[in-house]
């Protein structure tokens, strides 16, 4: 072979097809007991299967996986081959964060647009209430040089200077550059951009009443299957939207939520001297500067994985696959990690101008919700990039199917999730035909992919 006719760019179209995804499980509860590698495996097999997929078809898995352990080292290998994917499929596990699915999707792409292959399966996959607990310091240290010794010596550890017991979960949810958790940042961005807590909780509500609408009439029916384990079912629907099914009847409960920063324990005069550095020279005003983020208004931490296959039209024909959305660019752009929430405002312009489109051509958004805080940032920010993102969800545009606050947020998986919903909401509307999916991550990296719909 000549080397100048191997791996190399080309023109070709990269579309979508059939999708399927886990109920979102709420931590600790129904799915629990499921390892991230059973909630992906249960992704593929159940797409492999509704799809009428030859599995022998698949060029490689794509995973995207946040709390990722030795309990399965790159976890796209290990569902792949136990998902009955042929041996020589290629397999990469990804990790950005709250990205990662969508990063699995431009990875997918990368390598068709390179010839290395031409039908993926990509996704995530999380299962926060398996998240561990973990000893951190050298097995240098003589506490730590054995798992018997750990054991023998594991009552001195915790006041041991060469070890730490650290909450994996706490700990990824904390910036290691700027030392600053993901809910101080959606806190720092109400009090810098003046988001009052009433307006957060009224889009919390909002959220689990169009989630909630979504499925009763049969929406996420399209795409959510159930988790089936001997023959039992586990979970059908998203847990926690059913949860709080009560909520969009007593928006009242939205105002007896504990505020996370500004309890008489740490009131929001410390989080203000705590976090002086991100708040833009902002004051605190007694009796005016006011606590605002809760649980409530935030999204709950989840389980569940998603998968979706990525293809060249041609391989999807031949695989017997219908097309339904082409996938017509993506983008991402990194900001500061204290204001990570608002990354969506600066990466949607990049893939907006790859797709040489506008944001008012859109006729379906899909925007990751980790706080209402954040996403009303957005809406604030959006008009100085040429978005307005605020007049598309006031007309039903933007998440019009609910989104992660009433839904939940299993990392990995979300990425994936929204673009399912994206495929989905512009499937159901005649109308339309162009889609952006958008989130934020961790570390200050915001991505978007934008869809033209084919089916």
């Amino acid at each position: 072979m000549d080397y100048n006719e191997g791996m190399r760019a080309q023109d070709r179209r990269i579309v979508l097809c059939a999708g399927v995804r886990t109920p979102i499980g709420h931590i600790s509860r129904s799915l629990a007991d499921l390892p991230p590698a059973a909630l992906m495996h249960a992704a593929v097999h159940t797409l492999l299967d509704h799809a009428r997929l030859d599995a022998a078809a698949v060029d490689g898995l794509i995973v995207g996986w946040v709390g990722q352990t030795f309990s399965a080292p790159n976890i796209a290998r290990v569902v792949a081959l136990t998902s009955g994917l042929p041996e020589k499929c290629q397999s990469l596990t990804v990790q950005n964060n709250c990205i990662s699915s969508f990063e699995a999707v431009s990875e997918a792409a990368r390598r068709i647009l390179t010839g290395e292959g031409g039908l993926y399966i990509v996704g995530g996959t999380e299962s926060m209430s398996r998240l561990p607990y973990t000893i951190e310091g050298s097995r240098a240290a003589r506490e730590l040089r054995s798992l018997a010794t750990v054991k023998e010596r594991w009552g001195a550890l915790w006041d041991n200077p060469n070890a730490s017991i650290v909450d994996a979960m706490e700990e990824g949810l904390t910036d290691p550059v700027e030392h600053i958790n993901m809910a101080a940042t959606a806190e720092v961005c109400a009090q810098v951009y003046g988001i009052p807590r009433e307006e957060q909780d009224r889009f919390a509500c909002e959220s689990f009443r169009r989630t909630l609408a979504a499925w009763n009439r049969g929406f996420y029916a399209s795409h959510v299957t159930p988790v089936v384990v001997d023959g039992k079912t586990i979970l059908e629907k998203d847990e926690y939207p059913f949860l709080r099914e009560d909520l969009p009847q007593k928006p009242q409960m939205f105002a007896k939520a504990p505020a996370l920063f500004g309890s008489s324990a740490y009131p929001l005069k410390d989080f203000y001297r705590d976090n002086a550095q991100f708040l833009h020279g902002k004051a605190y005003e007694e009796g005016k500067s006011l606590p605002t983020v809760t649980l409530f208004n935030s999204c709950g931490r989840s389980d569940g994985a998603s998968a979706v296959v990525v293809a060249t039209p041609e391989r999807a024909a031949a695989a017997g696959l219908t097309p339904l959305a082409e996938l017509k660019s993506w983008g991402y752009y990194g900001n500061e990690p204290a204001f990570m929430g608002v990354s969506p405002a600066l990466a949607a312009p990049v893939a907006l101008e790859s797709a040489g489109a506008r944001f008012a051509d859109l006729d379906h958004v899909e925007l990751h919700e980790p706080f209402a805080a954040t996403v009303l940032s957005i809406f604030k920010l959006g008009p100085e990039h040429g978005c307005d993102w605020r007049a598309k969800y006031e007309s039903g545009a933007l998440n019009p199917n609910g989104g992660s606050i009433a839904l939940g947020h299993p990392l990995g998986a979300t990425g994936t999730r929204l673009v399912l919903n994206l495929m989905h909401a512009l499937r159901e509307d005649p109308k339309a035909r162009l889609g952006l999916a958008a989130a934020c991550a961790g570390g200050g990296t915001g991505g978007a992919l934008v869809l033209e719909k084919l089916a």
